[in-house]
């Protein structure tokens, strides 16, 4: 294609206009065109706290503060419970970790009738041991007394640690052991997929 003096040049073939050479070009990210941006995002749900991985340091170094004693054996609950768990066991030199696999959500958010157990230590893992018991929050209290009790049942002496406590969301008696901090706002923490 050859140009005259006054014409410009353009490889697309329905350029209505040619670029002034003065003005700088606005880049779009790769892959986007158009209309492709994604529209707003209006939420009327809860106020949130985001938790960056630096707050959540912060947070599981204050609860190592607060938990600092001798356990034999820690007992995260999943999913939440997983991370900060594995955090606190290097904190606190714990290296005898099990796993309850409780469901109580849906992935909406949405509460179950009843906690129901996935996976569960064998009575013996817990029998006569001092059981310190993680999770990221302590929100209806109904995941975490469930599993209270099955420590209990079993002949362990639960201790509980949380990040977060909603006491005015807490559907049971007992309160945790320890937590940092004491909040009513949903708790977005970094390792839940869409942070």
């Amino acid at each position: 294609m050859e140009s005259r003096p006054g014409q410009c040049r353009s490889a697309r073939p329905n350029a209505s206009k040619c670029p002034d050479p003065g003005r700088r070009r606005r880049r779009r990210p790769r892959g986007l065109r158009g209309d492709a941006y994604p529209p707003p995002v209006t939420t009327t749900g809860p106020e949130k706290d985001h938790v960056s991985w630096d707050d959540l340091d912060e947070l599981v170094a204050r609860l190592g503060d607060q938990v600092r004693g001798e356990y034999d054996v820690m007992l995260c609950i999943t999913r939440g419970g997983m991370v900060p768990a594995g955090m606190l066991a290097y904190r606190l030199g714990i290296r005898n970790i099990l796993v309850a696999a409780v469901e109580f959500y849906d992935t909406d958010g949405r509460p179950a009738a009843a906690p129901t157990f996935l996976q569960f230590p064998a009575d013996p893992l817990l029998h006569g041991r001092r059981v310190l018991i993680v999770d990221e929050v302590w929100d209806t209290g109904t995941t975490i007394a469930a599993v209270i009790d099955r420590v209990r049942q079993a002949g362990g002496l639960p201790t509980t640690a949380v990040l977060h406590y909603k006491p005015s969301h807490s559907l049971v008696d007992a309160v945790p052991d320890h937590h940092v901090v004491t909040t009513d706002r949903w708790v977005v923490y970094p390792f839940k997929a869409g942070a």
